[in-house]
C-alpha cells in the first residue's frame, strides 16, 4: 500500500501570504513568522507575494484573487479577530473561515490557516511569537508540506505537468 507525506519544501515554489491589517500588531509577526518559514525552507523571497487587507472579512475574497491568476502553490491566510463584547467576532471570524475553506477545495491550493480566534490580546500575543510560537510559521510550513503532498501524489499518478513546484 503507497503511502505519501509531504515536507516543508519550498525550492521552486510560489507562495501568497494575504494578511489583514486589523490589529496590525499581531498580524505583522505573524506575516513576520510566515516570511521567515518560508525562506528558510527554500521558498526563494522574490517569490513570495504579501497582500494586505482591511481585517479577516476581506481574507477569503483577496486570496480567491490571488489563486484565480494561478501563479501561487501554496497560500497562507493571516489574521486576528479578538472576542469583543458584541456577536461580531463569531460572524467574522466564522465566514472568514469558512470562506477559505471553500476556496482550498475548488482551487486546490493549500492554503496555510493563521486565522487567530482569540478571547484577548494577551492570547493573541501568546500565538504571534509568545509562548505558543508563532502562528504564522506554523501556518506557512502546513501550506507548504501540502502543496508537496499534492506534487508528489500527483507525480506518483503521472500528471508531470501538476508535478512539483510550478
Amino acid at each position: 500500500m503507497p503511502e505519501f507525506i509531504g515536507e516543508p519544501a519550498g525550492a521552486g515554489r510560489r507562495v501568497v501570504i494575504v494578511a489583514a491589517r486589523f490589529n496590525s500588531t499581531i498580524t505583522e509577526k505573524l506575516v513576520e513568522g510566515a516570511m521567515d518559514a518560508c525562506v528558510r525552507h527554500g521558498v526563494a523571497f522574490e517569490d513570495v507575494d504579501i497582500l494586505w487587507v482591511p481585517g479577516a472579512w476581506e481574507l477569503p475574497l483577496a486570496v480567491a484573487k490571488a489563486l484565480q491568476t494561478d501563479r501561487y502553490d501554496a497560500c497562507v491566510a493571516l489574521g486576528a479577530v479578538i472576542r469583543g463584547g458584541t456577536p461580531h467576532f463569531e460572524y467574522v471570524a466564522g465566514e472568514a473561515s469558512r470562506g477559505l475553506a471553500l476556496l482550498q477545495g475548488e482551487f486546490g491550493v493549500p492554503i496555510g490557516f493563521g486565522l487567530l480566534t482569540c478571547d484577548d490580546m494577551a492570547q493573541a500575543e501568546e500565538r504571534a511569537g509568545g509562548a505558543h510560537g508563532n502562528k504564522g510559521w506554523d501556518s506557512a510550513l502546513a501550506a507548504l508540506e501540502m502543496a508537496d503532498l499534492f506534487g508528489r501524489l500527483d507525480l506518483a499518478h503521472g500528471e508531470d505537468d501538476d508535478a512539483g513546484p510550478r
